[in-house]
């Protein structure tokens, strides 16, 4: 009897079994066509083994448009709190915010996200994040592609002068409105719209640009 349970398939919850199945055919490579989700977490400090998610904020991207109508935003139950970043996010422990379970948030994130290309500043950080949520279900990591707009501005060789670039310094760079700076949203806003002008600037130097050519190294990714 002991031998069958060896080889017993493990069984995961439904809402991941949904998540898998989006990856069932074959996927869209097209850059014109791809949705692409950008995404950012808020979180209690910047430690991936200790610190927890506080915020998730999306917006998709296809064919270089943003889809305001098509974004997802959440706040998370804080069991830890960490004073000393609330002058960073705003995010109290308590307060007027409607918040969820990190369970109920992980759910919502992969029913949206579905297999979309994932875009983030720094992405390895925000990755990892959301990872370590899913490890906490004991579920397996994301499946979804991941762009690195950090690792984009880099191949733009538009500046070497220093080994990573904050969405600040970028931001600034391209003259992107830094509105609601810090939060998990805008900041995924603010990285929509960088990506945009990368993906322009790329596509200018390489007609035949490609979801490889901006696919992300695996060199270490600073944080901030």
């Amino acid at each position: 009897m002991g031998m069958i349970n060896w080889f017993k398939k493990k069984t995961y919850p439904e809402f991941w079994t949904q998540y898998l199945a989006n990856f069932d055919h074959k996927q869209n490579t097209n850059l014109d066509t791809i949705r692409f989700v950008v995404f950012d977490t808020e979180t209690t400090g910047l430690n991936t083994k200790q610190d927890r998610i506080l915020s998730i904020g999306t917006i998709a991207i296809i064919g270089n448009t943003l889809k305001v109508s098509d974004s997802f935003e959440c706040y998370l139950i804080q069991d830890f709190f960490n004073s000393e970043t609330v002058k960073i996010h705003g995010l109290l422990k308590e307060g007027s915010i409607d918040k969820i379970k990190e369970r109920d948030a992980v759910i919502q994130f992969l029913a949206h996200i579905k297999n979309a290309v994932l875009v983030a500043h720094h992405a390895a950080f925000d990755v990892t994040m959301i990872n370590n949520a899913l490890k906490s279900l004991h579920l397996p990591k994301l499946k979804n592609k991941v762009l690195d707009t950090g690792n984009m501005f880099k191949k733009t060789k538009l500046d070497t002068s220093k080994m990573h670039f904050s969405l600040d310094d970028l931001s600034l760079r391209f003259k992107i409105p830094q509105h609601d700076r810090h939060t998990a949203s805008g900041d995924a806003y603010i990285t929509a719209l960088l990506f945009v002008k990368l993906v322009s600037i790329l596509k200018s130097n390489n007609s035949k640009l490609t979801l490889d050519d901006l696919s992300r190294r695996h060199d270490r990714i600073g944080l901030l």
